[in-house]
């Protein structure tokens, strides 16, 4: 047969190897709705616990919101299932467009295309609107999906050091005689939480006759003082050309994503973006969930107000504690411990204490920055909280991390 013994040993290889290195990946197994408090199966076959969860993506806890559970029905007595199709031959309903409409209004933006995913929209934007005459220049720590987006492109692609505008300015320079020059950025950054310069990457682009792409997926619904995105929070509404986000965190936390700019940006998208052209688009359930999250929104700042106090109150009590934290003022606050296994021993000593928060390390990460990535709320209360600091404190203590320097815990641990 096709799949020899050797091929299977290589594989075989490589997993071990994986495992011994201290970077093997394991599910944990979720028996109830997402929420602040969480049943979880880990390891597999044990009996499920009830934990609370620090590292989701549900930044404004409408995941399982029942006015949005409630839409969902709604949507699925309504518009059925699924479309079966893609949206060019049989897959819009008049739902994909009403979101598309509402997505380019909270947004600010000139028009919205829908995506399966955002991770759909980044792999299919650069390749329709970019050709080998043209260049990207990517922040170093951009999004995976944005990498993989990008490497399907024929455009010339340069990095910059992460949030280095001076070092940007130079590849501005060098790509000067490009047909088009496209910045790409995360509004904020998914494993270090740190917030985009928006404003002087504007302000360089305006300058260098370059578009300005964000992801926002890590900030829209909660970033800026009405939720819109790190642009909202800069004064930039309007002047960042390409947004894409995600549906499926803040914003209901299901699926879908989409391509918000210029439209004839978004134009481009809908006549050659391939994900767009040839997957499925976004199920009616979960377009009528989102619309239901979008009302909710432009009722109140009320949730997104709590998890700023949240997130505060968190880096504040962890901060005090004296664990070594990535700065920021998101509510993504990393816990750095630098070394893989350690990183995953004290994620399994925080489940032991009933704190779900997985450990994060290469190739997640870079090799030598291993961490907890800890991510507050808006459906956690302050007990919540203090009970969690109080599980990190305890584990904190047991492996002697607390107020050690991460030189301190690099000579101690390895990296």
């Amino acid at each position: 047969m096709s799949y020899s013994e050797q091929t299977k040993k290589i594989y075989h290889d490589q997993l071990e190897a994986i495992a011994q290195a201290g970077l093997y990946k394991q599910e944990r197994f979720i028996h109830s709705p997402q929420a602040a408090d969480i049943e979880v199966e880990f390891p597999a076959g044990s009996e499920a616990k009830k934990v609370i969860n620090i590292c989701a993506n549900n930044y404004l806890g409408l995941s399982s919101h029942p006015a949005v559970i409630k839409a969902a029905h709604e949507g699925l007595d309504s518009r059925g299932y699924g479309m079966s199709s893609v949206r060019f031959i049989c897959g819009t309903q008049d739902i994909h467009r009403e979101l598309e409409a509402r997505m380019t209004e909270f947004l600010g933006t000139e028009d919205t295309i829908l995506f399966p995913s955002c991770m759909d929209a980044n792999a299919g934007v650069f390749e329709a609107i970019l050709t080998q005459e043209d260049v990207i220049i990517s922040d170093r720590l951009v999004h995976a999906s944005l990498v993989d987006g990008i490497r399907l492109c024929s455009a010339t692609h340069d990095t910059f050091k992460h949030s280095n505008m001076e070092h940007l300015e130079e590849k501005l320079q060098l790509h000067a005689d490009k047909r088009i020059k496209l910045v790409v950025n995360d509004g904020v950054y998914s494993m270090d939480g740190d917030m985009a310069k928006v404003d002087e990457l504007v302000a360089l682009c305006d300058k260098y006759d370059a578009m300005l792409l964000i992801d926002e997926s890590h900030s829209s619904g909660f970033i800026g003082k009405t939720g819109r995105g790190t642009h909202e929070h800069h004064g930039m509404m309007g002047r960042v050309d390409i947004i894409t986000t995600t549906f499926g965190k803040a914003l209901g936390g299901a699926s879908g994503g989409c391509v918000s700019g210029r439209k004839e940006i978004v134009a481009m998208c809908r006549q050659k973006a391939r994900p767009y052209l040839f997957s499925n688009t976004i199920a009616p359930v979960v377009v009528a969930g989102v619309l239901k999250v979008l009302d909710i929104l432009s009722e109140s700042t009320e949730r997104r107000d709590k998890l700023e106090r949240n997130a505060a109150y968190w880096r504040k009590g962890l901060t005090e504690a004296g664990f070594v934290l990535k700065e920021g003022d998101s509510p993504i606050v990393p816990v750095m411990l630098f070394n893989a296994k350690l990183a995953q021993d004290v994620s399994r000593d925080l489940f032991a204490e009933g704190v779900y928060a997985v450990g994060f390390f290469f190739p997640v990460v870079p090799n030598g920055q291993a961490r907890i990535r800890t991510q507050i709320s808006a459906g956690h209360e302050i007990h919540h909280l203090d009970k969690a600091l109080a599980a990190f404190r305890k584990v904190g203590a047991k492996y002697g991390i607390l107020g050690l320097t991460k030189q301190e815990i690099i000579d101690k641990y390895g990296q």
